[in-house]
């Protein structure tokens, strides 16, 4: 009866054995049929009976963590070993051998070895890379594997191309690396010493300098401080003598040839004569000399005499002078006379020392032990009372600048400018930094109870016009009211020493009354432009702050639910939104005159409803129509082929980027800024463009839209005329339910 074939029931071996490729074992050389390889594997990658292959490389106990390859796993990590070589001296006169010191590095990720010989001042020897990273194998009889991690331990050896290194230490890393391994390192080995470097450094220790004049080599203390200076902040006070004053110095000390030098700090508008150098590099002596030395006074060797053949102008050599006779014994300033309160000779002029920097600091710390660098106090005496000046009143000639300027100086010069603020906020591009208010006269006079007026407020240079629309058939000129100046705060003297105070663009907003020349100007009403700046600039205009607004909505919490009701019962159509009177009669009686004109506007801003943006699209088109029959632009086909090629997955929509870039690279005859408003229009939620509607619409011949209508033209212009004058109210519908969420949480019921 046979078993079934279940698992554990099958005596076959190759049950879930996947691989049965044959190794090639059999090869041709010479045209002659021979065995190439024995230690190729049988089927499938198995071992054949009795055969051991023998590993290539390194192969590494498994760990815990993830199987990476070992030229991941063991990147950037060199093992480092110490070894010394003993190598045979051909010429034995002196030594037998020489020991020479090498660095094995052993890469674990693939098994590659690069030996090293580090360098030995006067060693005779070429030293550096001895042998160049690569996979090294063994010696004989088993030059067919390569050396691996397991052949390396200190206090054995190895053998490279037939030269013997002796292992003697290792790192710290390759001792841990190791050990993780499951190899067993060894202690460190004692090295020997290199009998030739031994016998060389006896040698030098007892030569003796066979001339006896003295050494003036300063190269050790150039390379040892070279780059590094003292730092002393010193004072020269020199007030006793007549013209004289106090000197800001700053003193640096050259520790690689112990010279000095001296520069000058001077103030801005101090009236003396800029100089680069107070004192140039050199030694500084701390004795003045009595008188100036002759040339070649001082020097540092002096030459007795020479011998030679002089008719040939050829010297054979110098006698100099050993004893020094007649040297000037001069001492100079060194480091150890320098420190923070000591007064210096500079050359007849008693300079303190009264601060230096961390570095210098640092130096006397660590060379001398010096721990307390209490900068010394030299303070200048306190200065005489200033007078106060005080300047005549203003006698109403001119303008007060130029009277005041008129008093300070014998040749009056005008006055200057604010040009920094004039560059920064003057008109630019589509940025005018201009902000204009829509106002009515506050009068008593039944005839101009109905005039309106523009107020611009220039913020280049605080200056402000008034300018008033042109009515037909008014009975009222119109045209320039006030010319662009500055207008001065009412209740102010006219004749007085100070200068006076003008309007500044913080007094405007909406729902004020501002008194221009006399005048009452209430402000109704804003362009968007200066509700933008007023609204981004809030520290200036705390009333365009929509938090504050808030807030101030939020203390009648207690009336939220009557609020609320009110607003339902005015909303009829339950569209969630009121008109704009509606919604201000409500919010004014609901604060009782807490709120102002000017955060209303704000509230109103934030929570309008969108409005129907199908008028400004067909301006919009117009507009366009206009440009094209300017230029001449009838090419629309070629437009929806190139889009129906792009359109590879045939949705009729692109991205609205291809769009624009098909726009720009046929030319088409918009600006920049009409051209991304009509993108803008067409686009849907997922920024995609339906470009058959998008360019039909564009199609001036098939699809033509009314023209534009001029504007019409005003007797007098001016740069204060506000074209489209501003509707009187800021938004025609309200979210009110959103408003109460924000402001009491309360939700749609």
């Amino acid at each position: 009866m046979a078993l079934p074939l279940l698992p554990g029931n099958s005596f076959n071996r190759n049950v879930g054995k996947e691989k049965f490729h044959k190794s090639q074992h059999w090869g041709f050389c010479n045209n002659v049929m021979m065995l190439v390889s024995d230690e190729k594997p049988g089927i499938g990658g198995e071992p054949l009976l009795g055969q051991k292959i023998k590993p290539k490389c390194s192969i590494y106990p498994k760990g815990d963590g993830s199987d990476v390859p070992s030229w991941v796993a063991f990147d950037k990590q060199v093992l480092s070993f110490d070894a010394y070589l003993e190598e045979e001296v051909p010429d034995k006169s002196q030594t037998n051998y020489r020991i020479r010191y090498y660095k094995i590095y052993f890469y674990p990720e693939d098994d590659t070895i690069q030996v090293n010989e580090p360098e030995v001042k006067n060693s005779g020897l070429l030293q550096g890379t001895s042998i160049r990273r690569h996979r090294i194998t063994l010696p004989p009889p088993d030059e067919d594997q390569f050396y691996t991690v397991y052949h390396f331990n200190v206090g054995t050896e190895v053998v490279f191309y037939g030269r013997t290194f002796k292992i003697y230490d290792c790192d710290a890393f390759t001792r841990n690396f190791l050990r993780k391994i499951g190899v067993k390192v060894n202690p460190p080995v004692p090295c020997p010493e290199d009998p030739y470097m031994k016998i060389r450094r006896e040698v030098l220790e007892h030569v003796e300098p066979l001339r006896p004049y003295e050494s003036l080599d300063t190269l050790k203390k150039f390379l040892q401080y070279h780059g590094k200076i003292l730092c002393f902040f010193c004072l020269w006070d020199d007030s006793v003598s007549m013209f004289g004053d106090r000197r800001e110095l700053i003193l640096h000390y050259f520790l690689c040839d112990d010279t000095i030098e001296i520069k000058e700090l001077l103030p801005h508008n101090s009236g003396q004569d800029a100089m680069k150098m107070f004192l140039r590099r050199s030694k500084l002596p701390k004795n003045c000399p009595p008188r100036v030395y002759q040339p070649g006074q001082i020097t540092d060797r002096a030459v007795l005499n020479l011998y030679g053949d002089f008719i040939k102008n050829q010297a054979d050599g110098f006698l100099m002078d050993r004893y020094k006779l007649g040297e000037v014994d001069q001492e100079f300033y060194k480091d150890s006379d320098l420190s923070l309160g000591v007064t210096i000779n500079v050359w007849g002029r008693k300079v303190l020392l009264y601060d230096c920097d961390e570095f210098t600091k640092s130096y006397y710390k660590s060379k001398y032990g010096i721990e307390n660098f209490t900068s010394v106090s030299c303070k200048p005496p306190s200065p005489p009372p200033k007078i106060e000046r005080k300047f005549p009143p203003y006698n109403g000639f001119g303008s007060e600048e130029d009277s005041l300027r008129t008093c300070i100086g014998l040749k009056p010069t005008p006055h200057r400018r604010n040009f920094k603020k004039f560059m920064e906020k003057d008109s630019y591009g589509f940025k005018s930094n201009i902000l204009r208010f829509f106002a009515k006269l506050v009068t008593d006079k039944c005839v101009d109870l109905d005039r309106m007026f523009v107020i611009s407020y220039y913020l280049s240079d605080d200056t402000i016009s008034v300018f008033e629309p042109i009515e037909r058939n008014s009975g009222i000129t119109g045209g320039m009211f006030l010319k662009r100046s500055r207008v001065k705060k009412p209740g102010q003297e006219v004749f007085k020493s100070e200068l006076s105070e003008y309007i500044k663009a913080e007094d405007l907003y909406i729902g004020v009354t501002v008194n221009v020349n006399g005048y009452l100007f209430r402000l109704l009403n804003a362009d968007e432009y200066t509700l933008n700046y007023m609204e981004q600039n809030t520290d200036k205009y705390p009333f365009s702050n929509l938090k504050l607004a808030l807030q101030k909505l939020k203390q009648e919490e207690a009336k939220s639910r009557e609020l609320k009701q009110v607003f339902r019962a005015a909303d009829r159509e339950h569209t969630k939104k009121v008109d704009y009177n509606t919604f201000r009669d409500i919010l004014m009686s609901f604060t009782v005159g807490n709120l102002s004109e000017q955060e209303f506007v704000t509230i109103v801003r934030h929570y309008r409803a969108p409005e129907d943006t199908c008028s400004d699209v067909d301006f919009l088109i117009a507009l366009a129509h206009e440009k094209f029959k300017k230029n001449m632009f009838e090419n629309f086909d070629s437009f929806i082929y190139s889009c129906v090629y792009e359109d590879r997955e045939k949705k009729n929509v692109l991205p609205t980027k291809d769009i624009k870039r098909l726009c720009k690279s046929s030319r088409l005859p918009l600006s920049d800024d009409l051209l991304e408003s009509l993108l803008s229009r067409f686009e849907d939620s997922e920024k995609q463009i339906d470009y058959k509607s998008f360019f039909s619409a564009l199609n001036w011949r098939k699809n033509p839209v009314p023209e534009l209508q001029p504007a019409s033209c005003l007797k007098e212009r001016c740069e204060d005329i506000w074209l489209g004058m501003p509707s009187p109210i800021p938004a025609k519908y309200i979210d009110y339910l959103t408003l109460l969420k924000d402001v009491f949480g309360l939700e749609e019921e």
